[in-house]
């Protein structure tokens, strides 16, 4: 399966962006999605992921910011991302479990908040 971010960019303390990860390829038995990120000198950390039927979990630190949600037919996952703090800067991953065949990567897209 191949995976392909997008969205990320600059932008400015308390504004959005929508973040866009289209999974192609072997796309067969695609359960959870989600999204990850991965400050400067810190680990990778779930940020949100979300079931084939819908349910969601989310850090900490995003609840009530942050919202994911999918289209399955679009195999598309998407992170709407609302009043952001530069402490959310980072390099966000999409990744992608299929049963039985483990997660998949995508490339990552930069999100720097800043005034």
């Amino acid at each position: 399966v191949h995976l392909v971010e997008s969205g990320g960019g600059l932008v400015q303390p308390g504004g959005s962006l929508r973040l866009s990860c289209k999974a192609s390829g072997s796309i067969f038995r695609i359960d959870d999605m989600g999204w990850y990120r991965q400050a400067p000198g810190k680990e990778r950390e779930l940020v949100a992921d979300i079931s084939r039927r819908g349910r969601t979990n989310y850090a900490d630190s995003v609840k009530g910011r942050f919202t994911i949600s999918r289209d399955n037919f679009k195999d598309t996952v998407y992170l709407q991302m609302n009043s952001l703090k530069p402490e959310d800067t980072a390099v966000y991953y999409c990744n992608v479990l299929r049963l039985g065949l483990g997660r998949t990567w995508g490339q990552g897209t930069q999100v720097t908040v800043s005034s």
